[in-house]
């Protein structure tokens, strides 16, 4: 336990009588309440959003390739201006940075409210994504390093925990209700409106946060302090290894972005199954969350994580062949608990090893990281499965499809062999607990 010379400034002290072990730890401190219930309505927003936007698209074009263009279009502008939002991040005040960027999220949402309506043209929905995304970029790296300042760094891991279980809430109460909401309304319209009122709720929830800012780096801007996150990765050799593996397990075995193919050719069970499809990943995930506040952290969590991420490439291979839609989902719950595993340790590891003044950077890098894996590796589903598909047009609807996802699972078991091969430290990482801010 630190002494109160030994807090970093911004940084909460703990909360007198709380156990170290208590599971809800996170939730003794207003300002973590706040962010945390936000970013859960920002996030079933946002959910609710990719769910109808990925059936509409293919619903007007009928082209696999039209969602590839999705993730490309999210993905870019992340990768693109994650370091200039992350120097944003350590240099201004990051509870605005969240808010402005959220109310950018906003007005995107409603823009494509407006084109779902009146029927507009598909490059124009491709505009809202984009802007959607650049806003997004400055809004993870803010929000990522917001969220140790509003807790002790002795509660942080639970508050990693705690909002990867609000995420996976959002995943499954966000597509499922936009499936229903298609499903009901014929039409998108109503969803981006949603999304758009929910994202202006987190805008306010995070104004209302009023802890201690910590004092921002005022530095010149230069590339080196531009590439310093990067540094900071490319020397700790644990982070790297960690988020290595998640970067390329995920843009190999992501199926997220050929459900609406699963839903309307192969399985048959429209967009409400198409929702209760993107919803399943979060229920596994929400359950691995809930071992993870509840059960005495892993002792082993290096080689935890490496057979984790291997479950999850087995489990995306069997969906892939899948024409049951229960075992579909059951594939799809698995690959969301194995996947989760990943998030808790990669997120701990990035936050509790870098200082405050380096966290905006940091979180950063990770965010080119995680879009590379989500967004481009949702272009990479697209277009393996529009030419596998063009390459073999007599065997049948959604083979393209069934071959991208099938031979993506069978790439992330690989990506497990040689990431433990380069760094063997990962396997022999214990636990959480010996990660310590230096």
């Amino acid at each position: 336990m630190k002494t109160n010379s030994e807090i970093p400034d911004g940084q909460p002290q703990q909360a007198p009588g709380v156990s170290p072990h208590d599971p809800y730890v996170a939730f003794r401190y207003r300002d973590c309440r706040l962010l945390l219930a936000g970013g859960v309505l920002a996030n079933t927003g946002r959910l609710m959003q990719s769910v109808a936007v990925g059936w509409e698209l293919y619903e007007r074009t009928g082209q696999p390739m039209a969602l590839g263009w999705v993730g490309l279009v999210q993905g870019l502008p992340i990768i693109l201006l994650s370091l200039p939002a992350g120097h944003v991040a350590d240099r201004f005040d990051r509870k605005k940075v969240v808010a402005v960027t959220q109310l950018v999220m906003v007005l995107a949402s409603l823009g494509l409210a407006a084109l779902s309506y009146y029927q507009g043209s598909v490059p124009l929905i491709y505009g809202c994504l984009l802007l959607g995304a650049i806003a997004l970029a400055f809004n993870w790296s803010a929000s990522a390093a917001l969220l140790p300042q509003t807790v002790p760094l002795e509660s942080f891991s639970n508050a990693v925990t705690w909002r990867s279980s609000g995420y996976q809430v959002a995943s499954v109460v966000g597509p499922a209700l936009s499936g229903f909401m298609i499903a009901a309304f014929h039409g998108a319209t109503l969803v981006y409106v949603v999304d758009a009122l929910l994202g202006l709720l987190f805008a306010v929830f995070v104004a209302m946060i009023a802890g201690k800012q910590a004092v921002r780096m005022a530095e010149e801007v230069t590339l080196r302090t531009l590439m310093a996150g990067f540094h900071f990765v490319w020397e700790t050799k644990i982070i790297l290894a960690t988020i290595t593996l998640d970067l390329f397990a995920v843009l190999f075995g992501g199926a997220t972005a050929l459900l609406p193919i699963y839903a309307k050719d192969i399985l048959n069970v429209g967009p409400t199954g198409l929702g209760w499809m993107r919803a399943a990943p979060a229920i596994g995930a929400f359950v691995t969350a809930l071992a993870f506040t509840h059960l005495p952290p892993s002792r082993s969590i290096g080689r935890t994580l490496l057979w984790a991420v291997i479950g999850f490439g087995a489990a995306t291979v069997v969906f892939g062949i899948s024409h049951w839609f229960w075992l579909s989902l059951l594939m799809l719950a698995l690959t969301g608990a194995f996947d989760n595993i990943s998030v808790v340790v990669r997120h701990s590891l990035v936050q509790l090893r870098t200082s405050d003044a380096m966290r905006g950077r940091v979180s950063a890098v990770n965010n080119v990281f995680i879009s590379a894996s989500n967004e481009l590796g949702a272009f990479e589903s697209g277009a393996v499965a529009d030419l596998s598909g063009r390459m073999f047009p007599s065997a049948g609807a959604g083979f393209g499809a069934i071959f991208s996802v099938v031979s993506g699972g069978i790439g992330t078991i690989i990506v497990v062999l040689l990431t433990a091969k380069i760094w063997p430290e990962i396997r022999r990482l214990k636990s959480l607990n010996e990660i310590k801010t230096e």
